[in-house]
């Protein structure tokens, strides 16, 4: 309780960056090194926490920018799936590990392959049936403008689904418990409740700026064969990753900013469609994954 306090008590440029991810009856929470996945039973309606260890090869290329957004990115990937398969088993009180690391494997695989292939290879392939004979720049831009239609479709559709919208519940109590710990209050449902829920440094505007940082990048390429726009997409993905993840760092700090709210404003409209107002009940285990991290 005084670790919390004395970070609480710390000006907002100071304290350490906490992040998270809701997941099934819960929330992920991280600050730094410690990841911790915060689950209420549906049954009993206790609240169980369980830490789970980041990805620890080559922790260096964290701390290096623009090299740290792609190492980040598939740390966050590969902690999500983790956190995910511990809240289900967690919520279905599930007491034997049913997730080997074959399972994992393909698991990360398939999940690797869906986002390019379905957010960056599918869009390439149908700005090249149509507008194949483009200028560079116009290409990308078109081809951005699918990616981004494909991927709103995809965010839309999702939310239809009953189970989904429980989850963005949980990611409006992550964005609020998030809000009170950056403000230095005490870490109440109470004082969380009246926070909103769109967040800056969130991983939909994170995956927005991809969008719109891909078309800028890609245009570099010019209109090369099929398969040469291909192979670019992919060798160029790192970098577009590494960009975005630098300036959603950047909007993370200087949010308040008057000339910076534009900017960030298409990434928090689209936050409307990833989140929800959470309970009382959701905020309760988001803020105590939050305890346990800080």
């Amino acid at each position: 309780m005084a670790l919390e306090a004395a970070l609480l008590a710390l000006p907002a440029e100071r304290k350490p960056n906490v992040g998270g991810q809701a997941v099934i009856e819960g929330v992920m929470m991280r600050n730094g090194e410690k990841v911790v996945v915060a689950v209420r039973r549906p049954g009993s309606g206790e609240i169980v926490v369980r830490e789970l260890r980041p990805f620890q090869s080559w922790r260096k290329l964290s701390k290096v920018p623009f090299v740290r957004g792609v190492y980040n990115l598939f740390d966050i990937l590969v902690l999500g799936i983790k956190a995910l398969n511990l809240s289900a088993n967690l919520a279905l009180e599930e007491q034997e590990e049913k997730f080997g690391p074959l399972e994992f494997t393909v698991t990360l695989v398939l999940a690797l392959g869906i986002a390019i292939g379905g957010f960056f290879i599918l869009p390439l392939w149908l700005t090249n049936l149509f507008a194949s004979q483009s200028a560079g720049l116009l290409f990308a831009f078109l081809e951005g403008l699918i990616r981004i239609a494909i991927f709103l479709v995809y965010l839309w559709a999702i939310t239809l689904l009953k189970d989904i919208r429980r989850v963005l519940e949980y990611h409006g109590a992550e964005h609020k418990s998030i809000y009170t710990y950056e403000r230095g209050e005490e870490l109440t449902p109470e004082n969380a409740k009246k926070y909103e829920t769109l967040h800056a440094r969130c991983g939909t505007s994170f995956l927005l700026l991809v969008a719109v940082i891909a078309i800028l990048v890609f245009s570099l390429v010019g209109n090369p064969p099929l398969l040469w726009k291909i192979l670019s997409r992919i060798l160029l993905l790192p970098v577009v990753a590494g960009v975005a993840y630098e300036a959603v760092l950047f909007s993370g700090r200087h949010a308040e900013s008057k000339w910076l709210r534009p900017l960030i404003a298409p990434g928090l409209w689209l936050q409307r469609l990833t989140t929800r107002e959470p309970d009382e009940a959701q905020l309760e285990v988001a803020l105590v994954a939050l305890k346990a991290v800080l």
